[in-house]
Parts: structure tokens; sequence; C-alpha cells
């Protein structure tokens, strides 16, 4: 979708000809009060499930549909693709409104907010007043806060997975070095690439160190252990690939530099590093979630996540439950990391069926006590 307004930046500057990426799951009700919006993660498109349009699978497959835990028989689903990011929405990689090429590093610093503006006026021009829900897993998560302290009262539920109010100082250097590789890259060229293969080999390696904060050290030992791999026909060993574990991280990364823009990648790997929530309350978190106007709330995490350990969803779900929002709190004991959402389906399905169940039983209650 295009958008007619022009994006006015957090940071300064502004965006014109903005286009959105979006797919949307499901039917509205009459009311419009049955719309969950889903926010990405850094790399993720806006194509988070199978459909007539695109059959093919999804990032979160298993979580979108008709009887799975966001149920497209009684939600209607949206997904946008990322502001600044390179499946379809208006980013570095994309070409300037005059004509001039990619913006590259002339696109305006990125913020959460900026991510979360975008939805908005997308949601406008889709002509969805409020919503149900904000769901969003790790960057998502950040973007969703975004939402809520931006927009108060536009959505009564709010879904955080994988994520917190701010990074913590250990996931900003892990991303820090990310980006200092990829810049490295003698093919970054200043960030003035040519469009085509660019940086790969910062990129393959950035998202290698991504892997291994991505996923635990449990999980690692459990799946690969120490097991070798057999030598291709007329590879040199010497210092070569040889841990099975390495190979994956080698085909993964591999993949990964393919499908994406190494400018994209800095733009939305820094936008995380800058988020605060506790800034929309002039330092105080429990402040700024209070402005939300949120009814009900679930903040989920994982035991051996890395990058937002469990003790930043605690903090979180403490903050919500300061603020009067009724807040669920769930630490899962999943080997699979920071990205346990991804793969880990029957405790984050049965966490998200319940939580949405939950609210709509107290929907019902509220209107028969109203009605009484």
């Amino acid at each position: 979708m295009a958008l007619s307004a022009p994006l006015r930046m957090r940071r300064g500057g502004s965006l014109t000809d903005v286009v959105l990426a979006y797919e949307s799951w499901g039917q509205r009700a009459a009311d419009g009060d049955n719309v969950i919006v889903l926010f990405t993660g850094l790399s993720p498109s806006a194509h988070a499930a199978a459909s007539t349009a695109d059959p093919t699978p999804g990032w979160w497959e298993y979580m979108v549909g008709e009887g799975r835990p966001l149920d497209t028989r009684r939600y209607q689903v949206i997904c946008f693709n990322s502001l600044g990011s390179c499946f379809g929405s208006t980013g570095p990689a994309s070409p300037r409104p005059d004509g001039g090429g990619p913006y590259a590093v002339d696109f305006p610093d990125l913020c959460v907010e900026d991510i979360a503006a975008a939805v908005r006026m997308g949601l406008e021009a889709l002509g969805i007043p409020r919503v149900r829900a904000l769901v969003g897993t790790s960057l998502g998560g950040m973007s969703a806060l975004a939402f809520a302290a931006l927009y108060p009262g536009f959505a009564r539920e709010l879904v955080v997975i994988s994520a917190a109010a701010a990074a913590l100082p250990s996931a900003i250097a892990i991303r820090s070095l990310q980006r200092e590789v990829i810049r490295s890259d003698p093919a970054w060229q200043g960030g003035r690439y040519a469009p085509g293969p660019g940086p790969r080999d910062g990129m393959r390696i950035a998202r290698k160190i991504g892997l291994m904060s991505y996923r635990s050290a449990l999980e690692w030992e459990q799946r690969f252990g120490r097991e070798r791999r057999e030598p291709d026909a007329g590879e040199v060993p010497a210092f070569g690939i040889e841990f099975q574990v390495e190979s994956y991280l080698d085909a993964n990364a591999r993949k990964f530099v393919d499908g994406f823009d190494a400018n994209c990648y800095l733009y939305l790997s820094r936008a995380m590093d800058w988020f605060d929530l506790a800034e929309h309350g002039d330092g105080d978190l429990v402040g700024a979630i209070a402005a939300m106007a949120l009814r009900r709330a679930l903040v989920v995490g994982v035991e051996t996540d890395f990058l937002f350990p469990p003790r930043q969803q605690v903090e979180l779900a403490t903050a919500l439950r300061q603020a009067g929002v009724d807040t669920r709190l769930e630490l899962l004991p999943s080997v699979q990391g920071h990205d346990a959402f991804l793969v880990d389906r029957p405790r984050f399905g049965a966490l998200l069926r319940d939580f949405l169940a939950a609210g709509a039983g107290a929907d019902a209650k509220g209107q028969r006590l109203a009605t009484a």
C-alpha cells in the first residue's frame, strides 16, 4: 500500500511516497474490534502464514490460520513488513521518489517509533480505527510497545514475546559487532554499493554472530555435539569447516545473505539499540505504560534467551502491573533460546490461544454485566 501523507521521522527528516507491504488473514468484524496487528522481528517479511495469494508457508505458519492460536475464523490478522526492511516496504534499498537510485545511507535515521508510526498510517489507510491486540516478537515486541505508547487506547491488549522495554548493553554490543563486520567489508563501499551482491562476506559473518545469540548453548550441544562432517571432494582441510555446527551456521548465513539487504540490516539493528520505552514517560517506565490505556497484556520470555533474558520480561511485566494492566507473565524453559517462538509450537501456541480466549471471556462477562 502507498501512504498518502509524508512520514515524519522521530530523529529528523521525513519520507514521502512511503510504501508498506502487508498481508492479512481472516475477515474484519462489523464493529472492527477483532483485528490483531502482528509486528515482525528484524529479518521476516509480512508473510507470516500461507494464503490464497501466496500459498507458501510463512514465518509463523503454526500460529496464524483457521483453528490455530491466532484463529482467522475469529480474528483478522494483519502483518506489516517493517519500515526500513527490504521486503516491499520503504527502506534504504528502496528507490528514491526522484528516481535517483536507492536511498542507501541517505535514508533518514530509523527508530522503532517510526516503524510503529508507519503501521498506524497503514491502519488508517485500511479504515481501521482501533484493534483488539498488538502482538510482537523480538524487534516486533519493541514495535508493539512503541505503538501502544504513541497511540494510547488504540489497542486494549498487548502481547510481547522475547523482547523488552530497552536493549541490554550485552545485546547492543553484539549488534554493534555485527554492524562493524558489515561496514568493514570493502564491498560495502561506505553504504553506496551497487544493487546486487553487496558486502556478502560481512553479512555472512554478521549472520553467524546473530545465530549464535539467537539459540542457546544447550541447543547447540543437543543438536550437534562434536559431530564432524565429511569434507567435500577437493576441499582444503586446513582451518576449513570441520564440525557439523560450523556447517549449519555457514549454510544458514549464506541463505540469509541471498535475501537481505545490508543497509536495511544496519538501520533495523541500530533502531533496536536506540529504543527505550521509558523515554515516553520522561524516564519513568511505569508512567510510559500507564499512558497506554491497556487492559490486558501477555509477556513471554525464554529461560535460555541470551539477547532478551528473562529478567527483562520480569521487569516489563512488573511495570505493566504497577501501571494497572492485568498482566500474565510466562517464562518458558525452551532450549531454543531467543528463536524459540519460531519453533516451540506447543508452548507458544497454547499461551496465545489461552490469552486471547480469556480476553474474549472477559469481554463477554463485561457485556452481560453492562446489560444486566
